[in-house]
């Protein structure tokens, strides 16, 4: 039996996830999407998150570091109430629908992500949140098929929702071919005692 060796480093981000049914109401509304723009990279559905925080490759030991302080900033706040609406996209590449809701919330909950994973002395690169969920990505060669989707998705929205964990989130982009795929390190509830 071959050893599979670790990596020594994770690609980390800190996220909010739709819930389920918030996220199907809008799979349902992109389905003529879905058959129009086939060569489009679609993100999968389990996946779709509001990224917080992008942490990019951290050594794999950095990560217990931030489990306690994410876990406190998640009791100490309450759920945010969100909704996904519209669409957009980013430099004709990333197809994206908006959030709105209680974005003041959101804006000071990423700030105190932020000052946490700072408190734990991570470098990260710390850019101005535009609240989206990603849904799909361009290929090089097709330049107008995420501009169309977008228009197509503009007048979508989406029932509110609660916003109930924060979550730890490792991805496996850029190591190898085949799509994307995210998984939770942890989540902790909004408002719950941590354990």
């Amino acid at each position: 039996m071959k050893e599979q060796i670790q990596p020594s480093t994770v690609r980390v981000f800190i996220a909010l996830a739709p819930p389920d049914e918030a996220k199907e109401e809008l799979a349902r509304a992109l389905r003529p999407a879905y058959s129009a723009y086939p060569r489009l990279r679609w993100n999968r559905i389990e996946d779709w998150h509001i990224t917080l925080a992008f942490l990019g490759e951290l050594p794999v030991a950095a990560v217990p570091l931030l489990q306690a302080p994410l876990a406190d900033l998640a009791a100490a706040n309450e759920p945010l109430r969100l909704a996904l609406r519209g669409g957009g996209h980013f430099d004709e590449r990333v197809l994206w629908s908006g959030v709105e809701g209680n974005l003041e919330g959101l804006h000071l909950l990423t700030k105190e992500v932020r000052d946490v994973i700072r408190a734990c002395g991570i470098a990260f690169e710390d850019r101005p949140l535009r609240p989206h969920l990603t849904l799909a990505r361009s290929r090089r060669d097709d330049s107008s098929s995420v501009v169309e989707a977008a228009t197509g998705l503009a007048a979508f929205t989406g029932r509110p929702w609660q916003a109930e964990r924060l979550h730890l989130v490792a991805s496996n982009i850029g190591r190898g071919p085949g799509p994307i795929h995210y998984r939770d390190i942890e989540a902790w509830r909004f408002g719950a005692e941590p354990s």
